[in-house]
């Protein structure tokens, strides 16, 4: 379990670095009082950790920062997903809530029930999700005022094999999903990340998973906030489900710090 007093951490890096890599979805770690909430067994909610978890993003986002010439930034959940998931519309905008996954989860990565029917969602909102969405506003913010512009790069990993949870699993699972928004992925951004992860391990756009982080604040209005989601496939570094990580961890590691690096000359 994790104290209620570290849901969440801003690890500083250079002040002159636009960059924030936010790490979302890495925790397995979840309060007592939320674990009480969820119908599955212990054994069961092992086994749906090792397929929701993004495993190791948060090491491999360590690993990047250290091998930058100018270090980023780092906001890293420190709670499982689900407790709630930062990255959901906290309303009807969001579109996984057709798999009864929206801010707050009530199925499982195959549809299962993972808390009881009519779960009121307001009080792991107003606990958890609200404070770190201020959180993360604040942190582009903070990089916005000392740099004028701020490039969020969203963290995570997804199997090699479709769940049965994904809306969009029929289609291509490449080596690295780049995840785009109209607005706030610029030309520039995307070609440095094609450039840094196409060489060695191939990337495509938008599957299976589509879209990026931008704090609502700034959605849609602030041409300065640049954001990418970079999703790796699970198998390219660790042992699925939810195993140890491998040798992979490490050249992806690097080939993030470059995009890094890189985006200092953008």
């Amino acid at each position: 379990m994790i104290p209620e007093s570290a849901p969440f951490q801003l690890i500083p890096g250079a002040v002159e670095s636009p960059v924030l890599l936010h790490v979302p979805h890495s925790s397995r770690a979840m309060p007592e009082q939320v674990r009480s909430g969820i119908v599955l067994d212990d054994g069961a909610l092992e086994t749906e950790l090792d397929h929701i978890t993004d495993s190791h993003t948060a090491l491999l986002a360590a690993l990047a920062s250290e091998a930058c010439t100018v270090s980023p930034w780092r906001f890293v959940n420190g709670l499982s997903r689900l407790v709630v998931d930062p990255e959901r519309f906290p309303d009807d905008r969001e579109e996984m809530l057709a798999a009864g996954m929206g801010a707050v989860y009530t199925r499982t990565t195959h549809r299962e029930p993972l808390r009881p029917t009519g779960t009121d969602p307001e009080p792991l909102l107003d606990r958890y999700f609200h404070p770190y969405a201020r959180a993360m506003t604040a942190a582009v913010d903070e990089r916005l005022a000392a740099t004028g512009r701020a490039v969020v790069i969203d963290v995570h990993s997804y199997p090699a094999t479709a769940l049965p949870y994904e809306l969009h699993g029929t289609g291509p699972r490449p080596p690295v999903c780049l995840g785009t928004d109209g607005f706030h992925t610029p030309p520039g951004l995307l070609a440095r990340a094609e450039a840094a992860f196409g060489g060695l391990f191939g990337t495509e756009l938008n599957s299976p998973f589509p879209g990026t982080y931008v704090p609502l604040k700034h959605y849609g209005t602030d041409p300065r906030v640049g954001a990418l989601m970079i999703e790796i496939r699970r198998d390219l570094y660790m042992t699925e489900p939810g195993g140890p990580a491998g040798p992979g961890l490490e050249a992806l590691a690097s080939a993030l710090a470059r995009l890094v690096d890189d985006l200092m000359d953008a």
